[in-house]
């Protein structure tokens, strides 16, 4: 299963330079080339996306979207090589939230080889980032939730049961943060659906809800939700109740 996703217009020395290197550290790595069709062969076993940016590679904006929505869906960190003027075209397309690091050529390739080891060491395995999927249809408070959670956790957002059940169809969450009062199928109606699914039955969820009178409470009960939060929580709370829920 690769890891490192090196990507290039075209192959060159650097980018077999590297992938030799992070072999040595027994760190998987794969070269594939700026093309969506290619790209999505290793969707599934992605965790670091290293890019070597070029002219060339604003010819094909799309596999900068492509890698822009697999990246923010999957979690995967994004590690830039090149050129300032070719980091800001890049960045017309991937928000900076999204790029784990930038190095400017001429590449100091030990230095980079070093990032990427550091990075797989704190974000794979038993240390990696949690995974939340708020669902809210309030979509200013979930974007609010986002910037309370994005340095901690990777989040995803849906903003009704349909979308959820779509983002959980590509993607693994940790934990998923659930509205109440939703239109189509409410809160209570969602999580009855994911425990129905042998895919989802046993994600974590907490509600996070501004109804907070008991017969609410109550209602959802027997569908074992882990906790019961209200709006008015405040963003300190909330991370340290989410702390607390993963250190168990």
């Amino acid at each position: 299963m690769e890891k490192v996703i090196v990507v290039s217009y075209a192959a060159g020395f650097l980018t077999k330079s590297l992938i030799t290197k992070l072999s040595k550290l027994d760190i998987p790595a794969v070269f594939a080339n700026a093309d969506i069709k290619e790209l999505k062969t290793y969707s599934g076993s992605m965790e670091l996306v290293v890019l070597f940016m070029s002219e060339e590679l604003e010819s094909v904006p799309e596999v900068v979207v492509y890698l822009k929505d697999t990246i923010q869906d999957k979690g995967v960190g994004l590690i830039l090589i090149g050129e300032e003027d070719q980091y800001d075209f890049i960045r017309k397309k991937i928000p900076e939230t999204s790029i784990t690091d930038w190095f400017k050529r001429p590449l100091d390739i030990d230095r980079l080889v070093k990032r990427i080891s550091g990075y797989l060491d704190e974000n794979t395995g038993e240390k990696r980032k949690k995974t939340i999927l708020i669902v809210d249809d309030d979509i200013t408070y979930m974007r609010t939730v986002y910037e309370w959670l994005k340095d901690s956790y990777h989040v995803g957002m849906a903003s009704n049961g349909v979308q959820a059940f779509s983002y959980l169809a590509k993607n693994k969450a940790d934990l998923i943060l659930l509205d109440y009062d939703m239109p189509i199928a409410n809160g209570p109606q969602v999580l009855s659906m994911l425990k129905n699914e042998s895919e989802t039955g046993n994600i974590p969820v907490m509600f996070l809800t501004g109804h907070g009178d008991k017969e609410s409470v109550l209602s959802v009960i027997g569908l074992n939700p882990v906790d019961y939060l209200l709006k008015t929580i405040d963003r300190n709370s909330l991370l340290e109740k989410l702390k607390q829920f993963f250190e168990k």
